[in-house]
């Protein structure tokens, strides 16, 4: 017989952990919609018309095809398929993709629905996407993203919500850390500082993974894609400043530059008399590797966790125009869910009340205390307590070690006196103290 087994970087989640990341998006979820942002939900599948092109060329070697229905191979490029060209044959082959974030379904929505909606439309969506990617600590195929968006509007006020909306969340989950932003004008205007315009990608590419490969391996990839030393200079010595306001002189003569440190300044500036809860950080290096950001970036690091981005986004100037629309401007952040569950967890934060589901436990002598218990554990119920009664009777030491694995907090013991009294004898778990309640003593007791 084959042993059972998942498919690689996706994880099954037990009643504990489903209560724990249950916690984080009705955080984040609260959050979203204290700042007026509406719920959406998308397909998990996409045309891949949909998806390909919108991730840049690493992107797209990451999305996930879904074979067509029945015989797939009936209308397979026979060429291709003979010369194993993958790349060929998957658009025969594959007309679906599951989605890799819910931005670009975000996009697709709007343009479809546009006729429907009153801009600015902000929206939010917490949903999971798929990733092809290679598995590893905080990295998985299948994950949440919780996602918040604001198009049709230019404003740099929304740039300022959404870091009030990552701050406020964070610090309702209790978990320090650092907002991240820089602007991909101010990138833009490293290039041009640097007299590379034209091969800003090149240089953006580079920079994004400085967090990995550290300053040696950003300049030797430089050199790989064919920036000159003295260009190079010039990159590493801007990527050392750490104040916005030092970039000034350094893009005299870079129109778009100093655009990105206007724009910064206004985002700076609106939040400069709202006090914050964590660190709002000015950061020359953030680039963000997808191709769409146009504007500000975001990036959301965990204090004192060894862990990679727990959030990110970005300003879009134009997503919706590969749809056919063009001119409607966007910008939306993500929470990482998943990493942050796997910090929270590290870090000792979820409050100990989710380690429990069950507040009751009903344990019974008989039959007839059996009855008892199931009409009783209704009224609970119907005030909102969640009760279980176990299912049989006698055994007492049975159905408190069930209580004690499942950490239920409660037990009441129903026998005769009970019955005829209608006063339920209750065990405090944790003190070990047993006290008699009537059943709207209880609800009061257990709702505290």
């Amino acid at each position: 017989m084959q042993k059972p087994s998942i498919p690689e970087g996706t994880r099954d989640f037990g009643p504990e952990q489903v209560r724990k990341r249950t916690y984080i998006f009705n955080t984040i979820r609260a959050v979203f919609e204290t700042f007026g942002f509406q719920p959406l939900e998308t397909p998990a599948m996409e045309n891949l018309s949909t998806l390909t092109g919108k991730y840049g060329d690493e992107g797209d070697k990451l999305l996930f095809k879904i074979l067509n229905n029945g015989d797939y191979l009936k209308e397979a490029d026979a060429d291709a398929l003979a010369q194993r060209d993958s790349g060929r044959l998957i658009s025969s082959i594959a007309k679906r993709g599951l989605r890799y974030d819910l931005t670009v379904p975000f996009a697709r929505y709007v343009v479809m629905n546009r006729g429907q909606l009153t801009f600015p439309f902000k929206r939010y969506q917490i949903q999971p996407v798929w990733r092809a990617d290679r598995p590893q600590r905080g990295r998985y195929r299948e994950f949440f993203q919780c996602d918040a968006d604001v198009i049709g509007s230019e404003s740099l006020l929304f740039e300022a919500e959404l870091t009030q909306i990552y701050d406020t969340a964070f610090a309702r989950l209790k978990l320090p850390v650092v907002i991240k932003i820089n602007n991909r004008k101010v990138l833009f205007g490293i290039a041009e500082a640097a007299g590379i315009p034209d091969q800003f990608m090149d240089m953006t590419v580079a920079i994004d993974k400085l967090d990995k490969i550290g300053i040696d391996g950003v300049r030797k990839e430089l050199q790989e894609r064919g920036i000159g030393p003295e260009a190079i200079a010039s990159i590493e010595k801007t990527l050392s400043v750490s104040d916005w306001r030092a970039l000034r002189p350094i893009f005299s003569n870079s129109p778009t530059g100093t655009l990105g440190l206007d724009e910064l300044e206004q985002v700076f500036g609106l939040l400069e008399n709202t006090p914050l809860h964590n660190e709002l950080q000015f950061d020359v290096t953030l680039a963000r590797g997808l191709s769409y950001y146009t504007g500000c970036i975001f990036e959301v690091a965990a204090k004192d966790f060894q862990m990679g981005s727990i959030g990110g986004g970005g300003r879009y100037a134009d997503l919706t125009g590969v749809f056919g629309v063009p001119g409607l401007s966007g910008v939306g952040i993500s929470f990482g869910a998943d990493r942050i569950y796997d910090v929270l967890e590290g870090k000792n934060l979820f409050p100990d009340a989710l380690s429990r589901g069950t507040e009751l436990l009903f344990a019974t002598f008989d039959e007839k205390g059996l009855s008892f218990a199931f009409k009783t554990a209704a009224s609970l119920r119907a005030a909102g307590i969640a009760v279980e009664v176990y299912p049989e009777s006698g055994k007492l030491k049975k159905q408190f070690e069930y209580a004690a694995k499942r950490n239920v907090p409660y037990v009441a013991i129903i026998g005769d006196n009970e019955i005829a009294s209608g006063q339920l004898a209750v065990k405090d778990q944790a003190s070990g103290e047993q006290a008699t309640y009537t059943v709207e003593d209880l609800i009061k007791k257990l709702r505290k």
